[in-house]
């Protein structure tokens, strides 16, 4: 058996599980999942489909943490993550979060680079950690749930420079938590970084 960092497990300062929002729709997953597994995809398709990303319905609403993703319900993949962590971690699920080097450009890297982030999820009954990508779907993004073949929201294209780092972090990078505290709206939230410089 895989030994788990508690860390995987804690509440944050952006997964912030207690939040009686929070708990009120754990409670609510929980009431139509008929296993764990069962809630862990409920959890994932309620946060990719019912939590629309901010860019795609346009909005200038910053949400900066799990909680304030319910509330304003919207967010973008960085909030999201941190929201399907919340939801895991409140019923006992290990969940982190890992990152990929994306370009902002739909076919080449002139406009730069923005860092994606996704979720890790430790799958008990299988002794193993796995990605979901609960960004929101569209036009030519198609993530499913999956435990056995990652589905994931944006295949990594190396010929422009795209990095999957397949990293597990416990909780949102500093850095991209200080840019959303920053950020007054949405169009101002940018990460054109390397995380691992």
């Amino acid at each position: 058996m895989i030994n788990i960092n508690e860390g995987y497990l804690k509440e944050t300062e952006t997964i912030d599980y207690k939040n009686p929002i929070i708990q009120d729709k754990v409670e609510e997953i929980k009431r139509i999942s008929q296993s764990q597994l069962s809630y862990i995809e409920n959890a994932y398709r309620f946060v990719r489909d019912e939590i629309p990303h901010s860019w795609d319905i346009r909005s200038e609403i910053v949400s900066r943490k799990a909680s304030e993703v319910l509330i304003n319900k919207t967010g973008i993949c960085w909030t999201k993550s941190c929201l399907l962590a919340a939801l895991l971690r409140a019923n006992g699920i290990p969940a982190g979060i890992s990152y990929q080097s994306l370009t902002r450009a739909d076919d080449d890297d002139s406009e730069g680079y923005i860092i994606h982030a996704l979720n890790t999820v430790f799958i008990k009954e299988l002794n193993k950690w796995i990605r979901l990508d609960a960004r929101g779907n569209k036009e030519n993004v198609h993530a499913e749930f999956s435990l056995y073949e990652e589905r994931l929201a944006f295949p990594i294209r190396t010929q422009f420079g795209e990095v999957d780092y397949r990293d597990n972090n416990t909780d949102l990078d500093e850095r991209l938590i200080t840019i959303l505290k920053e950020s007054k709206r949405i169009l101002e939230v940018s990460a054109n970084f390397n995380m691992y410089e």
